[in-house]
């Protein structure tokens, strides 16, 4: 399902014709439950940059949302995968940033918050030991792909609305009911269809792209 077919979905099911700035907003907001509620392995990014010596911080991407993991990776190729720790765990074991015993490979790091003032909307790193000598560090995060209300172009599509349409759907219907302050019961029944689909989002996204056969099994009804 493209944009175009999307706009035209909800303005059948709602027999109601809104505008475009409303359409985008039942969408994206639909689209920001969807993606906080299912980790879809698909919809993971991630890249590599480099930390330097004598610096704890590492900022991070423009986009990132959450971590999955980080890695700092030594100049033989040898990855070495950092704990989440909170900043007081950081600063109380390595007081001096680049005293004496407070430098060397990385092995935990902690979200620092903006970086005030040169990028207040971009968060930083810190890590901990202080790197000895310039790391590249592998991120493997979480953030919001780009929607597919996009420059308003109506054969856009996105992995979620290619996979997945019926969620994208149904979510967007439940926030156009909102929106027209329609009876009761009727939102109640696009959101239980939403949150149907979500369930069958979270058993793609968190079940099926998660296992294989060769370890989890075949799955098995019983029959009785």
């Amino acid at each position: 399902m493209n944009w175009g077919e999307l706009k035209t979905s909800i303005q059948d099911y709602m027999e109601t014709s809104f505008s475009v700035t409303s359409l985008t907003t039942f969408v994206t907001q639909a689209e920001e439950k969807i993606y906080n509620a299912v980790q879809f392995p698909s919809l993971r990014k991630n890249v590599i940059g480099n930390c330097s010596a004598n610096n704890r911080y590492l900022q991070c991407p423009t986009d990132f949302l959450a971590a999955y993991s980080v890695a700092a990776i030594e100049a033989n190729g040898q990855y070495h995968f950092l704990l989440n720790k909170d900043v007081n765990f950081i600063r109380e074991s390595f007081p001096i940033p680049t005293g004496a015993g407070n430098t060397g490979l990385p092995y935990c790091y902690a979200l620092f918050g903006p970086d005030f003032p040169n990028a207040p909307k971009k968060l930083v790193f810190m890590l901990g030991p202080t790197p000895d000598q310039n790391y590249q560090i592998e991120l493997h995060y979480f953030y919001y792909p780009e929607s597919i209300t996009y420059n308003n172009i109506d054969g856009t599509t996105t992995w979620l609305s290619e996979n997945f349409d019926t969620v994208l759907l149904y979510g967007g219907l439940s926030e156009a009911a909102v929106f027209m302050k329609a009876e009761p019961d009727q939102i109640n029944y696009l959101n239980s269809k939403f949150q149907e689909t979500l369930t069958l989002a979270k058993r793609l996204g968190e079940g099926l792209e998660r296992q294989d056969q060769y370890r989890a099994g075949q799955v098995v009804d019983r029959v009785v």
